[in-house]
């Protein structure tokens, strides 16, 4: 009986989870391999033991100077060099961002998008595949579509909403992984945030999640296989180098 695969989970906190995102992973017969580099974790050098790496959120910024920080963003090298998975959610795709030489910034009015906000595919983004209306988002900060990237969605208030680089890697801005007990505990801990310019109001991110988390659940479905795909595609012109 073979081992099953594994895919590279990269948490910030102490009690963070990876979500729905982990959930569908493990329904997809994945095993999580949970690091946390911030609490002494190593990376692997490489991914030859990993189907995938995903880099969750977290309330650090990608322009931090922690050591931690920098060693994330430096080694996502590691999956962009050998063209595996790679999903970068909120903070993680910030910092995919900043690997590529790209900005991440404030918004100029102090604005921020956290609850369901509309989501807007860019041409290259509709080529791609369907994309949800409405997105869960928790964030403070945006980022750009540096060089060596194609901008894959918007928002109104935060200009890049998602990227993608090379064959497999991706950079969301909002959160397909949080599920309700996430979302509960979000707004308690961080009601504070909930006053922020453009934030929308507690009652407002539970009547959201009943009227756009079906399309939501869904796409991340289709996302998924198709993220995946790529690495089973790579697995296949690997096999057919050795033969």
């Amino acid at each position: 009986m073979t081992a099953p695969e594994k895919i590279l989970i990269v948490l910030h906190q102490e009690h963070s989870t990876p979500g729905r995102v982990g959930q569908r992973l493990a329904a997809r017969g994945y095993e999580l391999d949970i690091r946390r580099p911030r609490f002494g974790d190593a990376l692997p050098g490489t991914m030859a033991d990993h189907a995938g790496a995903v880099i969750f959120g977290g309330p650090m910024s990608a322009n931090d100077d922690d050591d931690f920080i920098r060693r994330e963003i430096d080694w996502i090298g590691v999956p962009l060099k050998e063209e595996a998975p790679f999903l970068g959610l909120c903070l993680g795709g910030q910092m995919l961002v900043k690997h590529l030489g790209g900005r991440v910034d404030r918004h100029p009015e102090g604005h921020v998008e956290i609850g369901y906000y509309d989501l807007h595919p860019t041409d290259e983004g509709r080529q791609l595949m369907d994309w949800p209306a409405t997105v869960y988002q928790w964030h403070s900060e945006g980022m750009d579509a540096p060089c060596g990237s194609t901008a894959l969605a918007r928002s109104e208030t935060f200009e890049t909403q998602a990227i993608g680089s090379g064959p497999a890697a991706f950079g969301f801005q909002f959160h397909p992984e949080v599920t309700l007990a996430m979302m509960y505990r979000w707004t308690t801990r961080g009601a504070r945030k909930l006053a922020s310019p453009n934030a929308r109001e507690r009652g407002e991110h539970f009547r959201g999640r009943f009227v756009h988390d079906g399309a939501f659940s869904a796409w991340l479905d289709r996302f998924l296989d198709m993220w995946l795909a790529s690495e089973r595609a790579n697995a296949a012109r690997a096999l057919q180098a050795a033969e």
